[in-house]
C-alpha cells in the first residue's frame, strides 16, 4: 500500500464507486477516478504512471462485473464484441508507441470538436440510440465496427485515452444499429479487452498498487454492477442523459487540461 492516509483511502474507494457506475452506464468512469488518484497517491515523478497503472487494475474488475451483468439480461454478440476488442487491443498498442513520440496536447482541441459535434448531434436526433436493430448485422458493418470502434478508437486510448468507453458507446450505437443500452454492454465486453492489454503492460513495468487495487476494485464492481442494472431498468433515454452529461464532461476536462493546467 502507498503511505497514503485512511481518509484518502476512503474518499478513493468511494470514487472507485461511483466511477464504476459511471463507466457501466455510458463509459467514462475514468474521469473521475484518474483526477483523484492523482491528488490521492504520494507525489513523485512516477506518480502518473502508478496512477495509470492502478486504475487499469480497479477498472478491469468494475468492467468485467458490468459485462457480466448486461450479458445476463440482454442480448449481445459477444463474438462481435470480442473481434472490436482484438482491434482495440492492437490499436491501443499502436497509439502508446506514437504516443511516446509526439504530443498528445495537438490532438485534444480537435476532440474536444468531435465530442461537441457528437453532443450536439445527440440532442437533435432524440430518436439517436432508443431503437434496437431488427434482423443480423451485415458483415460491413461488422467490418466497420472494428476498424473504427475497435482499431480507431484503441488507438484513441493508447494515444490520448479519456473518453473511450464513451466513444465506443457513440460509435457501436451508430455502426450496427443498436440501442444505447446494447451498445453500453457491447462497449463493457470491449473493455475488457483493452483492459486486459493494459493492465498486462503495467504490471510488467511494475507500476501497479496490487493492495490498494483490490480493495478499490470491491467497490469498482459494485458501483459497475449497479450501473449496469440501473442502464438496464432505466433504458436507453435514461443512457442518452447520463451520455450528454458525460460528454461536456469530457469536453470541459480536456479544455481544463489544454489550457488551464
Amino acid at each position: 500500500m502507498p503511505d497514503i492516509s485512511l481518509t484518502m483511502v476512503v474518499l478513493l474507494c468511494l470514487a472507485a464507486l461511483a466511477a464504476g457506475w459511471i463507466d457501466a452506464v455510458v463509459g467514462g468512469g475514468g474521469l473521475l477516478l484518474l483526477p483523484v488518484m492523482l491528488l490521492g497517491l504520494p507525489n513523485s515523478s512516477s506518480a502518473a504512471q502508478y496512477a495509470l497503472g492502478t486504475n487499469k487494475a480497479v477498472a478491469i474488475v468494475g468492467t468485467t462485473g458490468a459485462a457480466v451483468t448486461y450479458a445476463r439480461k440482454t442480448p449481445v454478440d459477444v463474438g462481435v464484441a470480442v473481434r472490436i476488442g482484438l482491434g482495440a487491443l492492437a490499436g491501443s498498442t499502436a497509439g502508446a508507441f506514437v504516443a511516446a513520440l509526439m504530443s498528445t496536447d495537438v490532438l485534444k482541441p480537435v476532440v474536444m470538436v468531435v465530442l461537441l459535434a457528437v453532443g450536439t448531434f445527440v440532442i437533435l436526433r432524440p430518436a439517436f440510440g432508443t431503437a434496437p436493430s431488427t434482423g443480423p448485422v451485415p458483415a460491413r458493418r461488422v467490418l466497420a465496427a472494428v476498424g473504427l470502434a475497435g482499431v480507431g478508437i484503441g488507438f484513441y486510448d493508447g494515444l490520448v485515452g479519456p473518453g473511450t468507453g464513451t466513444f465506443l458507446v457513440l460509435a457501436l450505437t451508430a455502426l450496427l444499429h443498436l440501442d444505447l443500452v446494447t451498445a453500453s454492454a457491447t462497449a463493457k465486453i470491449v473493455n475488457c479487452c483493452t483492459n486486459a492489454g493494459a493492465l498486462a503492460t503495467f504490471a510488467w513495468k511494475g507500476t501497479v498498487y496490487w493492495q490498494l487495487a483490490a480493495l478499490m476494485a470491491v467497490f469498482n464492481l459494485v458501483g459497475g454492477t449497479v450501473g449496469a442494472r440501473t442502464a438496464l431498468k432505466k433504458g436507453s433515454s435514461f443512457v442518452r442523459v447520463v451520455l450528454l452529461v458525460v460528454v461536456f464532461a469530457l469536453v470541459a476536462n480536456l479544455a481544463y487540461q489544454q489550457w488551464l493546467a
